[in-house]
């Protein structure tokens, strides 16, 4: 067994490389040599460096040293791969993937507790051929979530107060498009301001849509939001973001299935794990048990 640990240097705003250098070191003094260390170039090099690594037969544990969008990319190296395990190791922005786990998420930033770790398989969404391990969105909010880095580098916005002025903008250009819905036994030709599918549970920076989502169980948690106004708008998202749409049936629909396919007018944004693509078909589909989970020393969530 080795154990590989991918850094993104551009996560979390400051480059952690030498302090994951110093943790592994300390970890593994005694084995120096069933360890190694890879620095991220460019975005998708951490998915071609576990293909890599799974394409050499031999059995990696493989930790994602960054946020979400790291995650996703060692995530998606890994589909299918038996002798691949991954495991987050965050310090990136966001990290929503890991508030799932509650109080033990702490454990996912202590290096003994996940060099220790069992392996689990987990469910992953496939979305036109890319992967999520989260949360997939369509709608007003993956609209929001993409364009915020226009806002945020400007001088006196950054930060929170570029989701603000990215919300106001795409609120002015209009919350819903059209869309075409269908998931098992639902259909529905109609406006949506979002349609989002929760393998986990947070997104958005905190947002909770799905307060019991499991990422095993074969089964995504499907919220769809229909046409509303801004008023309305401002009512539901509150409970919708603390996992109480169920509480608004009038404009939330929530169903559980393994797919949904939406069709839009012309190329929508797709969101997946804060990652952005763009599509005017998406499907959906989760793949039961596609990878496997390193699960830290000492977590009881599964």
């Amino acid at each position: 067994m080795k154990h590989l640990f991918i850094v993104n240097p551009k996560a979390g705003g400051r480059d952690m490389s030498e302090d994951i250098r110093a943790l592994t070191e300390n970890a593994f003094k005694s084995n120096p040599d069933k360890y190694e260390i890879y620095t991220t170039k460019v975005p998708g090099d951490a998915t071609e460096e576990v293909r890599r690594r799974a394409e050499t037969g031999e059995n990696y544990r493989i930790y994602s040293c960054g946020g979400d969008g790291t995650f996703n990319e060692c995530v998606s190296g890994a589909v299918n791969k038996s002798n691949i395990a991954v495991c987050p190791f965050p310090f990136g922005t966001g990290n929503d993937f890991c508030r799932m786990f509650g109080e033990e998420q702490k454990l996912f930033t202590d290096m003994d507790a996940v060099i220790a770790g069992t392996e689990h398989d987990i469910d992953v969404i496939d979305c036109n051929g890319r992967y999520s391990i989260n949360i997939c969105s369509v709608g007003i909010d993956a609209r929001i979530g993409t364009n915020v880095h226009k806002y945020s580098s400007i001088p006196l916005i950054g930060g929170a107060t570029g989701y603000v002025v990215s919300a106001i903008v795409e609120i002015c250009k209009g919350i819903s498009r059209h869309m075409v819905i269908r998931s098992s036994d639902y259909a529905a030709d109609g406006k949506f301001a979002l349609v989002c599918a929760c393998n986990g549970r947070y997104y958005g920076g905190g947002f909770n849509p799905s307060t019991d989502a499991m990422p095993d169980d074969g089964i995504l948690d499907i919220y769809i939001v229909s046409d509303v106004n801004l008023l309305t708008l401002a009512v539901l998202i509150g409970k919708y973001a603390k996992g109480r749409g169920d509480e608004l049936p009038k404009y939330i629909t929530h169903l559980r299935s393994d797919h949904v396919s939406i069709e839009f007018d012309e190329d929508n944004v797709i969101n997946l794990d804060g990652e952005a693509m763009s599509a005017k078909k998406v499907d959906m589909k989760l793949i039961p048990k596609a990878v496997k989970m390193i699960v830290p020393r000492g977590m009881r969530f599964f």
